[in-house]
């Protein structure tokens, strides 16, 4: 089973607790007049100033003022050298929003015409959603939960981890009908019935493991060949991710996951577990840029973002292309 791995550790090792509030400190918060949903917050990488605009930890952003979707003005442009695990700018870009138990992210991506990511089936990182579970300044990859949304191989993916809360005296026993107090991403088992492309539960160091659970498209969507596909034009990209309910002092299986290419939906399930009970509180509220590939970046390769929003919900487009539930 191929690994979710990230090899970032945390810089704090305060916990804070899940019904933790984000301090926001975006001016480009807002939710329009009439709006159905709540715009959370919107990026357009128009200049550099990130910070200004609420972003912390690593904010040397690069923008690119040739690479961008019409009508924008730049975009953040994130570039590796051949060997490294990090583009040139460094670690991840962090910025806080108001807690909600559902997220819609919507943006841009173009990547170069030698873009290979990183010729294994895991990496690059892309983009991590953390919760309320979480310090501001958390690593991605062992907490009570987080998202990713990222393609390998051409191949979009959306997947989830939470390493805190694998049952370590019961490590690869399927303790879903047994206990609220489990991992639900791997390590302590996954329902058959959430149908993920792939599992995992792997040691990091000696005593420590990481879990892991994807759903990946069902084809390669970011290709070499001009046309539709080909990565180097830009391409919308939209996810949306649901908490599922607890009642009864159980997690329902009902939690939502959905990934829209070019305004087609590729991905989607409407009854996986992301928290248990003993996460009542959970909800999410960190949205993390962070490219990362964990055995160096084969070649020199660059990959841009524009137009970036954050939303609690969608709209429906009438004729919006949609694939069934697989």
């Amino acid at each position: 089973m191929q690994r979710i791995l990230i090899i970032f550790l945390s810089l704090s090792a305060s916990l804070l607790v899940c019904s933790q509030s984000a301090e926001l400190q975006n001016s480009t918060d807002y939710n329009p007049p009439g709006s159905k949903q709540t715009i959370l917050f919107t990026e357009l990488f128009d200049d550099p100033d990130v910070a200004l605009r609420g972003w912390y930890d690593n904010t040397g952003v690069i923008i690119s003022k040739t690479e961008h979707v019409p009508g924008s003005y730049g975009s953040a442009e994130y570039h590796w050298i051949k060997g490294a695990t990090a583009p040139i700018t460094g670690g991840s870009m962090r910025k806080l929003f108001t807690p909600s138990d559902s997220i819609y992210v919507d943006f841009w991506v173009k990547y170069s015409a030698n873009y290979t990511g990183s010729d294994h089936p895991y990496h690059p990182h892309e983009f991590y959603i953390l919760t309320t579970c979480e310090d501001e300044f958390a690593g991605p990859a062992f907490t009570n939960l987080t998202a990713y949304i990222e393609q390998n191989e051409g191949i979009p993916m959306l997947a989830f981890q939470d390493g805190k809360n694998i049952d370590m005296s019961n490590l690869k026993k399927d303790l879903t009908l047994i206990t609220e107090s489990r991992a639900v991403c791997g390590c302590n088992g996954v329902r058959p019935e959430e149908r993920p492309t792939h599992t995992d539960c792997y040691e990091v160091r000696e005593g420590t493991y990481w879990n892991g659970k994807a759903w990946k498209a069902d084809k390669i969507y970011f290709q070499n060949n001009p046309g539709s596909f080909c990565k180097n034009e830009w391409h919308h990209i939209t996810a949306f991710f649901k908490l599922n309910t607890i009642s009864g002092g159980r997690g329902n299986y009902d939690g939502v996951i959905r990934y829209w290419y070019d305004d087609k939906l590729i991905i989607e399930r409407n009854n996986i577990l992301l928290r248990t009970a003993n996460h009542t509180e959970m909800k999410f509220n960190q949205f993390v840029i962070g490219p990362w590939i964990g055995d160096g970046s084969p070649v020199d390769q660059t990959f841009w973002i524009d137009n970036l929003t954050i939303m609690t919900d969608r709209f429906n487009k009438a004729g919006e292309e949609r694939t069934e539930e697989y």
